[in-house]
């Protein structure tokens, strides 16, 4: 949103004694309100929708209501088209997409605009973000979670004991942890458990924008600040009013602009570059990151005192890897929910691939974990997901967990000695070729059952007997 638009401002006349600023009044509904025209083209909305959206109205303007909403609604349940003549406000359940690729739901309610003679002359919709609503309904259905995030092991048990006291804190938060442990959940939970819920959550990645664009992004601009500037913007910080912003890898902010955020934690007070007004702003301010700040600190690359600001709590989360009894919790939470999403009738997965996974090292954590799983389920034609329904580097990649793999994946105890092949190299081929050796024992050389038992089809178990020379 910016201030001072040129582009005629709109007023309302004879609601109270002077003509009263539209704008400014809708500015102060806590929920998302559109204005448009009966071509569905956007005349206005308030500053709480292009908080949600990440649209400026200088840009959104005269564009269509689908290229700002980016909402499923749009496609196949507009709510435009269900307003009946001289009949009420329409209200239903969607999502939205915003310029941050953030996907959330919302609850959409449509209604016209009548002009003094009774006829419509647009609509109005409000946008309300259901996030919060959403989390709620995870905790009821999750024995081990807090909001959306998911785990039973003690790492996590004392991260769900802390994050409520910190929830209804103002203090800033700082989030450390592995690359995909989940820090956008924690501080997006945080956020939508606290006080500040019905208020903005603003996310700024301070590593994917060049300085310049990053100050103009997180603090505002005045017109003529620079080249290209042609009207105010306000920033997202203006954006985050009674709000939470969150700063994810915070460690990769310039050290000028270190400078000028301290400056807004000790006084809360912001200034668009240009501009020699400032701004009083009350916002919540939670930041993290993959780096190590206190050895950046002594190479000079992060300032002390900013991370004194910033560190008053700190939560850290642990690689998955370290997370006893989480990666099975997480497999079946991501199994079940893409599983119910694609409507496949799946069980679950073989005793391998459980074995496998359960083993498996996760560098990429939860993020990694929640790919594997959305890619095996999408690709698997079969009732249980086997082998082959694993992504290809899992398959190629020497592993780690070969003797684990083979105790829990097969009843290998009841197995002479003499008739298994002890690997000589930890790859995915030599551990593959003992786990067949070791089903086609078990089924005493019938086929079709060690496939049953692989997880595999038939053609592909004949495929590997010749590869690997079990014939």
């Amino acid at each position: 949103m910016t201030d001072n638009i040129k582009i005629s401002q709109p007023y309302i006349n004879s609601l109270l004694k002077n003509p009263v600023n539209c704008r400014q009044l809708i500015d102060e509904i806590p929920f998302g309100v559109l204005i448009l025209d009966l071509d569905r083209r956007v005349v206005l909305f308030n500053r709480t929708f292009e908080a949600l959206s990440g649209f400026s109205l200088i840009n959104a303007r005269g564009m269509h209501c689908q290229n700002i909403l980016r909402s499923a609604a749009c496609i196949k349940d507009c709510p435009v088209f269900k307003i009946t003549p001289g009949g009420r406000a329409v209200s239903l359940e969607s999502d939205m997409i915003n310029l941050d690729r953030q996907h959330f739901p919302i609850r959409i309610t449509t209604a016209h605009i009548l002009n003094s003679h009774g006829k419509p002359c647009g609509f109005i919709e409000t946008i309300e973000d259901m996030r919060a609503s959403q989390t709620s309904d995870i905790k009821q259905s999750i024995a081990y979670s807090f909001a959306n995030i998911i785990g039973r092991s003690r790492q996590m048990e004392k991260i769900f004991q802390t994050l409520p006291v910190l929830a209804q804190s103002d203090a800033s938060v700082l989030i450390t942890g592995e690359t995909g442990t989940g820090k956008d959940l924690v501080a997006e939970a945080m956020h939508q458990t606290s006080e500040r819920a019905a208020g903005p959550f603003i996310k700024i990645n301070c590593g994917a924008l060049p300085e310049t664009l990053l100050e103009s992004e997180i603090f505002g601009h005045q017109k003529g600040a620079f080249t290209g500037a042609v009207e105010n913007k306000p920033g997202r910080f203006r954006l985050a009013h009674n709000g939470t912003i969150f700063l994810t890898e915070i460690g990769d902010l310039p050290l000028s602009l270190q400078v000028k955020l301290l400056t807004f934690l000790d006084d809360k007070i912001i200034f668009p570059l240009g501009s020699t007004k400032g701004f009083k702003v009350n916002v919540r301010i939670i930041t993290a990151t993959h780096r190590n700040l206190e050895q950046m600190v002594q190479m000079g690359k992060f300032r002390k005192d900013l991370l004194f600001r910033l560190n008053v709590a700190r939560i850290h989360l642990p690689p998955l890897r370290e997370r006893e009894g989480d990666i099975r919790l997480l497999l079946d939470y991501f199994f079940n929910k893409y599983k119910n999403k694609l409507e496949k009738k799946i069980t679950g997965f073989s005793k391998n691939v459980l074995s496998i996974l359960q083993n498996f090292n996760y560098e990429g954590n939860i993020r990694e974990l929640k790919n594997i799983v959305e890619y095996s389920v999408n690709i698997t034609n079969n009732t249980i997901i086997g082998i082959d329904d694993l992504p290809a580097y899992i398959q190629d990649t020497p592993q780690t967990f070969l003797s684990q793999s083979l105790q829990d994946g097969l009843n290998t105890k009841d197995i002479p000695l003499e008739n298994t092949i002890a690997p000589q190299k930890k790859t995915w081929a030599s551990t593959e070729k003992q786990i067949i050796l070791n089903a086609l024992i078990q089924a005493k050389g019938k086929k079709i059952t060690a496939a049953k038992i692989l997880g595999m089809g038939r053609s592909t178990l004949w495929r590997k007997i010749k590869l690997y020379e079990l014939e």
